[in-house]
């Protein structure tokens, strides 16, 4: 091999989003012929958390490698859950309900050690489930980062991949500065807005602010428009309802990185829209 391919898609919301990767995906290994399929997946169940079933729904179609976000505790237990082999789950470091070693994974594949690291922004980041917490049990991703890329398992890795969950665009930027030719790639998760900003920074790192979501179009980060307006109109309670059905967009990125000098060569955003019946 001389490159190692990777697509990993955006936060999916919810049903539409799981029936969404799953069409498009056989387009899409056909076109790309990626080594490693990763995902978004604190949102994966209803629009809020992940569920065995819905984890295993993924993995059945093909992905290898999940990541999460502050709100990946809100239905079953993540933590029961990333103790799974089969899911190869793990939740942000930073985020004081995740055990020590559960932000960071190793898989193997074509013998290659492939290491996810997910960090959340400490910036803004609200964890919904602690609600009595001070924002500032998130400690510092940056901080964070430099300790985990002390360990050997980090050292001994070939590929490195950072899914950077992250409120700010100042945060999320700052870290790719941060880990520019330490990582192969800074992946930005968490606002369901796909940006502009795909790129290799000057020392070899792939980087983009946020991937964007797999979800409903006509919706609010992929939740019902209608309700949504409706809380900023009158400021009603919200009942999250994630659309099952209709348009669908569906963001990832598809990254390739050279092996020989462990720079990531291309970066590309992907991004198309598919009907969900």
């Amino acid at each position: 091999m001389k490159s190692f391919k990777i697509i990993f898609f955006g936060d999916i919301m919810g049903k539409i989003g799981r029936s969404a990767v799953a069409q498009i995906l056989p387009e899409w290994q056909k076109k790309y012929q990626p080594d490693l399929l990763a995902a978004n997946v604190e949102n994966l169940a209803h629009g809020k958390g992940v569920t065995k079933k819905t984890l295993q729904e993924l993995k059945d179609i093909g992905i290898e490698m999940m990541t999460s976000g502050n709100h990946v505790w809100r239905k079953e237990d993540a933590n029961v859950l990333a103790k799974l082999p089969e899911f190869n789950l793990i939740t942000p470091h930073n985020d004081p309900r995740t055990p020590a070693g559960q932000g960071y994974k190793t898989i193997i594949i074509n013998d290659l050690k492939i290491f996810f690291i997910n960090l959340l922004g400490q910036e803004g980041m609200v964890l919904f489930d602690m609600p009595d917490a001070p924002e500032n049990n998130v400690t510092s991703p940056f901080k964070d980062i430099d300790q985990i890329l002390d360990l050997e398992e980090a050292k001994n890795a070939d590929i490195i991949v950072v899914d950077n969950h992250t409120e700010l665009t100042s945060e999320a930027r700052a870290m790719g500065w941060h880990l520019d030719g330490r990582v192969n790639a800074v992946l930005g998760t968490h606002t369901h807005v796909p940006t502009a900003d795909a790129q290799i920074l000057p020392k070899g790192t792939g980087y983009i602010t946020d991937i964007g979501m797999v979800g409903a179009y006509h919706s609010v980060l992929g939740i019902d428009k209608d309700t949504i307006v409706d809380r900023f109109l009158n400021q009603s309670k919200i009942t999250f309802a994630a659309p099952e059905t209709g348009q669908a967009e569906i963001n990832a990125i598809f990254l390739e990185i050279d092996l020989t000098t462990k720079k990531t060569v291309q970066i590309q955003l992907l991004r198309q829209m598919v009907e969900i019946l």
